[in-house]
């Protein structure tokens, strides 16, 4: 039976948090989702956008790096409008995967080709989305997100269960693509999301409000 991975996501306001809850989850898991907010495609905006202090600047100039570059891949949730504008510094930052959300402002198909062949990508989509909107994308992606709340761009949210539907959906449409969760996701509810097919477990509250972050990715880990 596959192992569903479980990836930390952070919301960063600025580095030092990310910084900080990276250094959290170093030696438990390969990969760490990083929320990229531009405050226009969602409400909120997170680092860089929120406050620019330069460090961006630093680490697209390869003077600095994300944290834990060395031990970790990093996921960018683009949460943002034109991604065209922006994908290419996130490869030069150091992401080995991008995710671009469906429903965001700009030029999907140019966003896809600029970074083919460099990172993996994938197409987030929110509950409400149907899946006809991806046959124009659908060749050029390797994995799908669904959003699992309603409220993207920030964390803390309830889990719609309606995203359990859309997993069986997106599975019995494209049996191969791997499936990724994001938002609202607990150890209640992990065990239907993998039944239903998720491949991929995003998850961020449950794991950086609990007591020790770590022993709550083991207990994702062992469902």
């Amino acid at each position: 039976m596959k192992k569903t991975e479980i990836i930390p996501a952070i919301l960063p306001k600025d580095f030092a948090e990310l910084e900080d809850k990276i250094s959290f989850v170093l030696g438990s898991v390969k990969t760490v989702q990083i929320d990229v907010c531009d405050g226009q495609f969602v409400p909120n905006s997170s680092w860089p956008y929120r406050k620019h202090d330069q460090t961006f600047d630093k680490i697209l100039k390869e003077e600095e790096g994300l944290p834990g570059w060395e031990k970790l891949n990093f996921e960018i949730d683009l949460m943002v409008n034109k991604p065209e504008d922006v994908v290419e510094n996130w490869v030069i930052a150091g992401a080995s995967r991008l995710i671009i959300h469906v429903e965001s402002k700009g030029d999907i198909a140019k966003a896809l080709e600029l970074v083919k062949d460099k990172v993996e990508v994938g197409l987030a989509l929110n509950v409400e989305t149907p899946l006809e909107v991806l046959e124009p994308f659908v060749a050029g992606i390797s994995f799908l997100q669904c959003m699992g709340i309603d409220k993207i761009g920030f964390q803390g949210q309830e889990f719609d269960a309606k995203v359990i539907g859309k997993i069986k959906e997106i599975k019995m449409k494209y049996p191969d693509m791997i499936v990724s969760v994001d938002g609202g996701i607990s150890l209640e509810n992990a065990k239907n999301l993998i039944e239903a097919g998720a491949d991929r477990l995003v998850v961020g509250s449950a794991i950086f409000e609990a007591e020790n972050a770590f022993e709550a990715i083991q207990n994702f880990k062992r469902i």
